[in-house]
């Protein structure tokens, strides 16, 4: 049978403290996750993460150091993010018990990242973009602030939720499909190159962009391209493309208009 905590990931980006860090490992412990990824700590190694971490050391010495969000989502095919507050473009969410539940169906098939922000601020737009989903926790509105360790600890203790129900028989399972979905770092180069072919065709400025590949990836996003269906639309942008660079050469082997 597929050990599906070994593939579900949590993610943290730029932790100021050592010792969020150390808690959180001992929240992946408790909940039975092990799979920890850092992204451009501040401080790290530290001797506070490792007294944080208690009998969780293990988890820190394992620990996957990165330097971009990229890195550490690579090969996921499902990626969610934290959020406490409303977006302008307000994005799919989830709360924590469904966050847990689709953890846990879909590592079956593929990993699986959560994403934790930094302590004073969060994930920003661009990295909020790169998740299928947002997830938020419903704390006290008069006092919302949640330590990064202890929101750790909700959501890996939902996923553990999730996994108790699957072994008692409650749980939905996954969703089958023909192909498994795109994976994170392959969506990645889709919407460069989709940029960069509405670009070629005039559609997009990039000095003006507006909120049009922000859209766009909430548009995609919440479609869930597999691996057939992005490999197929990373063939038409080319076609595409092909087709614009044909005419531009056309258009530039033209006689220069006479003066009547």
């Amino acid at each position: 049978m597929t050990d599906k905590f070994a593939r579900i990931r949590v993610v943290l980006v730029n932790t100021t403290h050592p010792g969020n860090i150390g808690g959180a490992a001992r929240a992946l412990k408790n909940m039975g996750l092990r799979s920890l990824y850092l992204v451009a700590p501040k401080q790290y190694p530290a001797d506070r993460a490792v007294w944080r971490a208690a009998n969780a050391v293990d988890v820190l010495d394992n620990a996957v150091v990165v330097d971009s969000l990229d890195q550490a989502l690579a090969g996921c095919g499902l990626v969610l993010g934290t959020s406490a507050r409303d977006r302008r473009i307000p994005w799919p969410l989830l709360n924590p018990r469904e966050c847990g539940e689709k953890v846990w169906q879909e590592a079956t098939h593929h990993d699986v990242a959560m994403v934790f922000g930094r302590e004073d601020r969060g994930l920003t737009n661009e990295e909020l973009q790169k998740c299928n989903y947002h997830v938020h926790i419903p704390a006290n509105p008069e006092y919302s602030s949640l330590n990064l360790a202890a929101a750790v600890q909700v959501l890996c203790y939902e996923v553990r939720m999730a996994s108790l129900a699957d072994s008692e028989g409650q749980s939905p399972g996954p969703a089958q499909w023909d192909l498994p979905p795109a994976r994170a770092e392959d969506v990645a180069l889709y919407f460069e190159h989709l940029e960069q072919a509405l670009v070629d065709i005039g559609f997009h400025d990039r000095e003006n962009p507006r909120q049009t590949m922000t859209r766009l990836r909430r548009l995609y996003g919440r479609i869930r391209l597999d691996e057939m269906e992005l490999s197929i639309l990373r063939g038409v942008l080319t076609a595409i493309q092909n087709q614009s660079y044909r005419l531009a050469r056309a258009k530039e082997a033209l006689p220069p208009a006479k003066a009547e």
